[in-house]
């Protein structure tokens, strides 16, 4: 029989999230990566629809152990209405903190037809890095060839990974 490690090892935390596109007219900002996007169309959903920061806080929350997005801001919750992903993503930590974890990375993907993130790409980071009290976070964008929900223009999501380890 092995050993147990001498040191605890790092964990690793998978997180998804996927919104629908606001009808044409509806007056809703577009939040992604915790900046707003002058412009573009919103998304439904009971929050600000962030999907980069819920997907970073499901990844975060899956690697150290505590459920998931729903569990902790479930929509059955009023005062979780129009939240912000800066906000959520402040909670996820100090519950990882108060559980003794430490963030190491953040990775997020999004995956949609626009907006084009490129050019926004790294103040994306530094506001998510900055909600997460400065752990490193990622952010790439990929389409799907305009194939299923995405490609038809019915909605976007994001994909994120997350490594913590215990402070």
């Amino acid at each position: 029989m092995s050993q147990p490690p001498a040191y605890p090892l790092p964990r690793t935390g998978i997180g998804v999230d996927v919104h629908a596109w606001a009808p044409e007219g509806d007056d809703r900002p577009l939040w992604l990566g915790c900046v707003p996007w002058p412009g573009e169309r919103g998304v439904v959903g009971h929050s600000d629809g962030d999907v980069a920061a819920h997907a970073a806080c499901n990844a975060l929350l899956s690697a150290a152990g505590l459920g998931d997005l729903g569990s902790v801001f479930g929509t059955d919750r009023p005062e979780m209405a129009g939240a912000s992903g800066r906000k959520m993503l402040e909670h996820v930590r100090g519950l990882l903190e108060a559980q003794g974890w430490t963030i190491g990375n953040v990775v997020v993907q999004l995956v949609a037809r626009r907006p084009r993130i490129g050019p926004r790409r790294a103040e994306m980071e530094e506001a998510m890095s900055a909600a997460l009290g400065g752990a490193s976070v990622s952010v790439s964008a990929a389409t799907t060839d305009g194939l299923g929900f995405v490609g038809r223009t019915e909605g976007l999501v994001g994909l994120a990974t997350a490594l913590v380890a215990r402070a």
